[in-house]
């Protein structure tokens, strides 16, 4: 297969490498920084709307702005770290994301909030790809890149029960300011640290960047996820979202056309001849709908709604999901080179859909417990996540030339993004729909009493949870169809130079 439709080879790191140890340690700072800012904010949420006064549709837009900021611009991010320099995005990312926690933190209204959190989300757009980027750089592809993408891996898919735990602390003894200031400190030590242990590139500085595609992805993708975010409120059939829709899928259907006309394209077509990135994409948007999207909103919505634990107890319910994730991290790297990463990915979706399967037993209070429904079944499923995640980014960089790694690193964190913002608004709506279902037969205008009603919200997530299992049995089946064999997927590759081209 040819690459020169891709990027030239990324250019040699400047100054003497310094410890990829540290490195490594620098990088999975960032991912946890990142991923824990996704849940430990929305613990906060009802302390945010006292305190901020805001409205129950503004305090959504907390939420919603740090979705359109990130996952709209993950991919232009990702293109910008190999345009301009991996280290200087990543740097330029930090430095804005840590800025915005520090102005959302001292938002004094709702509006500030909002509009710190949009900059917190496009922050992490430009961190985030250009992060995993230097990783799959720094090192080389085999053994040596799987034992870093574990690390990588168990961060990330651990965070999100992490951020609830700390969410809750941070609340209930500090303030929900807190929740955002705890950014600032971590981004200033990421910003001293990453000079002296993060090997500099220069670039590919004299590539025009292509402005008409990056704006017609990008608004593509922020009307996606825009979307995707009215559904909850307004259904899939209000003009909103319909019309967003239509125009997420005019500007996203026009991108390949742009680009084929581009002599620099932001998106060089000839990277989906990859067969394992157009694999590992596929399968990241429907396990992100999957195993990312559904555990943690609806455990979260039974643990404290069903079985009225408090956000602290919700969070320590949670840890042995993260505990889960990391002990399977670390079996991955020799995991992988026994059964590959073709199979391990299948596997682990396998086990973390047999996990969801079981969750989606869960009963009301008092019959419901988490010993007996919750404590097993999570075990399971951060087992299968755990064993999930390095496989699939590996797949995704397989194989890719350096010069296209922050490329390759964007298609894959926008394909998650997108899986979980489309996953959880399916899957919310048919919780929705079940419980709704359940309670208009023999409740026509009148309220329902206190028991029926957590029936029929606990029916509603089990019905959501067996569906998210389905959609992981689907992602487990396309892996088997999509990658391709391990054994072409994982083959050692020079840190600095691509492979050479076959004939």
């Amino acid at each position: 297969m040819r690459h020169d439709t891709l990027g030239p080879p990324a250019p040699a790191a400047v100054g003497i490498r310094p410890s990829k140890h540290l490195t490594l340690l620098v990088i999975a700072v960032t991912g946890l920084m990142l991923i824990l800012d996704l849940t430990i904010t929305n613990v906060a949420l009802p302390t945010i709307q006292h305190a901020l006064r805001m409205t129950p549709q503004g305090l959504q837009w907390v939420v919603n702005a740090y979705a359109l900021g990130y996952g709209g611009f993950l991919l232009l991010g990702g293109r910008l770290a190999d345009r301009l320099g991996r280290r200087r995005v990543f740097l330029a990312g930090v430095a804005g994301f840590a800025a915005a926690s520090l102005l959302g933190g001292l938002a004094p209204a709702g509006g500030v909030l909002i509009a710190a959190r949009g900059l917190q989300g496009l922050g992490a757009a430009l961190a985030g790809p250009a992060a995993l980027s230097i990783l799959t750089t720094t090192f080389a592809e085999g053994p040596e890149r799987n034992r870093a993408l574990g690390v990588w891996s168990a961060v990330l898919a651990s965070g999100g029960a992490i951020g609830m735990l700390a969410g809750g602390l941070l609340t209930q003894y500090a303030s929900w300011r807190w929740v955002l200031f705890v950014n600032v400190p971590v981004g200033i030590l990421l910003l001293v640290a990453t000079p002296r242990v993060v090997p500099a590139t220069p670039g590919q500085l004299r590539v025009r960047v292509d402005l008409t595609g990056a704006g017609t992805v990008t608004a593509g993708l922020v009307a996606l996820v825009y979307a995707t975010s009215q559904v909850p409120g307004h259904g899939w059939t209000a003009a909103p979202t319909l019309g967003a829709f239509l125009l997420a899928a005019a500007l996203i259907g026009a991108f390949p056309l742009i680009e084929a006309r581009r002599r620099a394209p932001l998106v060089p077509l000839g990277i989906f001849r990859h067969r394992s990135l157009v694999g590992a994409d596929t399968v990241a948007l429907l396990g992100g709908a999957a195993v990312i999207a559904s555990p943690i909103f609806f455990l979260t919505l039974y643990l404290q709604q069903i079985l009225s634990f408090s956000a602290i107890q919700a969070g320590l319910a949670t840890l042995p999901l993260a505990l889960a994730v990391i002990a399977a991290a670390q079996l991955t790297p020799t995991l992988v080179s026994t059964v590959g990463s073709k199979r391990l990915l299948a596997g682990g979706l396998a086990l973390a859909a047999v996990g969801l399967a079981l969750l989606g037993r869960i009963h009301p209070a008092p019959a419901g417990s988490y010993l007996a429904q919750v404590l097993g079944p999570i075990v399971l499923l951060g087992l299968g996540m755990g064993l999930s995640f390095a496989p699939l980014t590996a797949s995704a960089t397989a194989g890719v030339p350096p010069a296209d790694q922050g490329l390759a690193s964007g298609l894959l964190q926008t394909a998650q993004q997108l899986g979980v913002a489309l996953g959880l608004a399916a899957l919310t709506s048919v919780a929705t729909a079940t419980t709704k279902g359940l309670l208009s037969p023999g409740h026509a205008g009148g309220p329902a009493d206190p028991a029926t009603l957590q029936a029929a919200l606990t029916s509603g997530y089990a019905v959501a949870l067996r569906v998210a299992a389905l959609l992981a049995l689907a992602a487990a089946a396309l892996t088997m169809l999509l990658l391709p064999p391990s054994r072409s997927a994982s083959l050692p590759t020079s840190p600095t130079h691509p492979p050479k081209e076959s004939p």
